[in-house]
């Protein structure tokens, strides 16, 4: 801990203030996303048909991103950042606090969701300009570890909080506010970047399409995971609530340790080498998810679809590579922070569809088939990360 405090006080100004920024998120975010589903059920009693609409409120911000970013066009990234943490603060208070009904809520909700979606290239850009040379990835996979940490502490103490010391959710709803707003002063704080200049974000260029695809595939390969991996766990294996609660926190542990890794591990042996195995793991995951079953008796199907869930989780750290991949092969510097405000907007284009389609296969042909298309978008994913080039020196 001494060298960690001693690392941290001999960090530069700049790098100290994200370094705090990024564990004040981490923790409004856990928090919110601790609380949120429980207060649908207190406050509004709402059908499962509004849960699910639900998700096209939050959703809907990641595809506005590469539009709202062009708005943003006179502020440099830093500033951006901090005007989304500060736009999220707004929408986790004004659902605390003024929405009566669900309608309102659900506008109150896209707001909180704009600002956490706008967030999240401007997040990489930062990090990575925040890097020493050669050691992108490790500085990326320190600042996830620290939010990985972050959102550990946060559902802790949502879980202290509500049990022993009565808070209800407008205390709940006032500490998501108070941490983000606190983390958007201190990116605010820190130092303008000095190669900033004015520059549209609608841009697509034709020499990042391959990045383009890899997003398209990123996005659809994460809502597998997101909507039908712990939807196995809970109606195929009939688990309670708690277990998956236990996985993601089990998850989230490794990832504090596993980040920094990763991190380390695409700054020895390159992004390509990284997504390549990413791409053949996650294919047979799929297919694990597919035949578990099947293969296996009951418990060690489990304790096998379990195990799968914690690799894939930790996998999506690996989209720290791709972020990496677009900075190495951008034309200029200031095409960076479009490229990836671009990427989120592809990713949630595909990510919806990809969600809507495997629902209907689900209900049509069973839930293996939704995993063979996963294990198919994998294939997919391996064969056009075999088309990376990356020049030898970061732009």
């Amino acid at each position: 801990m001494t060298a960690l405090s001693q690392r941290f006080l001999n960090a530069s100004r700049d790098l100290k203030f994200f370094l705090i920024a990024s564990f004040l998120m981490g923790i409004g975010y856990s928090i919110f996303d601790s609380i949120f589903n429980n207060f649908l059920h207190d406050q509004y009693a709402i059908s499962g048909w509004q849960r699910s609409f639900l998700e096209f409120p939050r959703e809907i911000p990641g595809f506005l991103v590469v539009f709202v970013s062009a708005g943003l066009w006179f502020m440099c990234t830093r500033r951006i950042g901090a005007f989304a943490l500060a736009l999220s603060s707004i929408g986790a208070l004004l659902i605390g606090f003024a929405a009566p009904s669900y309608a309102i809520m659900v506008s109150f909700l896209f707001i909180y969701s704009m600002g956490q979606h706008l967030f999240m290239p401007s997040a990489a850009v930062i990090g990575m300009d925040l890097a020493r040379e050669g050691q992108t990835g490790r500085r990326l996979g320190q600042l996830n570890s620290i939010r990985n940490l972050a959102i550990i502490l946060g559902s802790f103490f949502v879980f202290l909080t509500f049990k022993y010391f009565g808070f209800t959710y407008k205390h709940g709803f006032s500490m998501v506010a108070i941490a983000l707003l606190f983390a958007a002063v201190f990116i605010f704080m820190m130092d303008k970047e000095k190669d900033h200049q004015k520059k549209s974000f609608l841009t697509f260029k034709h020499e990042y399409t391959l990045y383009y695809v890899l997003n398209i595939l990123y996005g659809s390969r994460k809502q597998l995971f997101i909507t039908f991996a712990p939807w196995v766990i809970v109606s195929i294996f009939n688990k309670p609530t708690q277990t998956l609660a236990t996985l993601l926190t089990i998850g989230g542990i490794i990832g504090v340790f596993f980040q920094p890794i990763l991190g380390k591990l695409i700054d020895k042996k390159g992004e390509r080498f990284v997504l390549l195995s990413e791409a053949v793991i996650l294919a047979l995951i799929c297919i694990g998810y597919a035949f578990a079953r099947d293969m296996l008796s009951e418990f060690y199907a489990f304790i096998a679809i379990a195990i799968f869930y914690l690799i894939d989780q930790i996998l999506m750290s690996v989209n720290m590579a791709r972020s990496m991949y677009i900075r190495k092969i951008a034309i200029e510097p200031a095409d960076v922070q479009p490229a990836l405000a671009a990427g989120v907007t592809i990713d949630h284009i595909f990510s919806i569809s990809v969600a809507l389609l495997g629902g209907w296969i689900w209900n049509e042909f069973g839930y293996q088939y939704v995993f063979l298309l996963g294990a198919g978008i994998a294939v997919i994913n391996y064969f056009a990360v075999m088309r990376m080039h990356i020049p030898k020196q970061v732009v």
